[in-house]
């Protein structure tokens, strides 16, 4: 029989080597892997009594990871879709350490026969147009922090971009003059550029002033000591500004608004003003169109119901009509008694 084999070694090149330098996943991918990689060493750690440091791949067996699957549902209390989230983590992991060692290419194929939770898609959220002009009438101009406020939510919902790229976003990726755009890295590195509303460029020289004769990688969103705002700054404003904006709009108290929330409104308010699938597709930088897809579906939904509320009744009168499932009791008692 073979020596075991160290998983932290093949955690390590996996990690570095295939997420990073090989497949040049998004740093949110990169973490996600990362913390699903850890919380299975944890679990397996306390399951074998070692250190995970001694922990080898012939340990990750399909059984055990049915045991950390069900250990993060029922003790961590994880939702259906943060379970495949894990798992899908370790179907790459087992995937490349098979591929590295083939002796271990049976023990990957059990790991990955373990099939996914079948999950309901989760409610799409996104803003009516008296929210998003709720939440763009909140920040107080006439401050800096405020002129700062507008010109981040007024990005966020031209543009569509996710946090990650709005934070990353310098100066020298701003085109203001003619055909004006932003370009933006994404998911996996792909670059696209974002058209730009003439309102939103008069507001972005307003903010940068001089600073867009200045260096070309500098941020164009800061936090209140210059240094470039965070991920987790962005989420902070979208938050307390829904919060003040919910005084005048109270539907804003009924919904989880988060800066994806305004990406989904970009996407449905750009559907239900004519632009097609495709365009919405490139301005959102998807990388299937069965995620834009998703869109057309809440605004069918949303045609559906006005259509529904409009409709001329028919011309016999419900009250003058007996449904026919009244008629046939027994037909209901079978039913009822299933």
């Amino acid at each position: 029989m073979s020596d075991p084999h160290p998983l932290g070694t093949y955690v390590r090149r996996f990690l570095l080597e295939h997420v990073v330098a090989d497949r040049n996943l998004s740093r949110n991918t990169q973490q996600s892997y990362r913390d699903a990689i850890r919380l299975l060493l944890r679990f397996l750690a306390d399951r074998y009594r070692t250190e995970p440091t001694r922990l080898t791949v012939e340990q990750v067996t399909a059984d055990s990871v049915r045991g950390f699957l069900a250990h993060l549902e029922q003790v961590r209390g994880n939702s259906g879709a943060t379970r495949n989230q894990r798992l899908a983590a370790l179907h790459a992991l087992l995937g490349f350490i098979g591929q590295q060692v083939p002796e271990l290419v049976a023990l990957a194929a059990q790991v990955q026969a373990l099939p996914f939770r079948r999950t309901a898609p989760p409610a799409m959220a996104y803003l009516e147009k008296a929210e998003v002009d709720a939440l763009l009438g909140t920040p107080e101009r006439r401050r800096p922090q405020g002129q700062r406020d507008y010109a981040l939510l007024l990005f966020l919902y031209n543009t569509g971009a996710r946090t990650d790229e709005a934070a990353r976003t310098t100066v020298g990726a701003l085109q203001l003059g003619a055909s004006p755009a932003v370009r933006f890295r994404g998911k996996g590195g792909k670059t696209r550029l974002c058209p730009l509303w003439p309102h939103t460029v008069q507001v972005l020289r307003a903010l940068l002033g001089v600073r867009l004769d200045g260096p070309p990688d500098a941020p164009v969103f800061r936090n209140v000591r210059g240094a470039p705002l965070t991920r987790f700054g962005i989420h902070a404003l979208v938050a307390r500004t829904v919060t003040r904006a919910a005084a005048t709009v109270p539907s804003l108290r009924a919904k989880r608004v988060s800066p994806h929330t305004l990406r989904h409104t970009t996407a449905v308010h750009l559907l239900r003003s004519g632009v097609d699938i495709n365009t919405i597709r490139a301005w959102l930088g998807h990388v299937s169109l069965e995620t834009t897809n998703r869109y057309a579906e809440v605004d069918l939904e949303m045609k559906a119901k006005a259509l529904a509320a409009c409709a001329v009744p028919s011309s016999d009168s419900p009250l003058e009509r007996t449904p026919t499932w009244r008629k046939d009791r027994d037909l209901m008692a079978f039913l009822a008694s299933l």
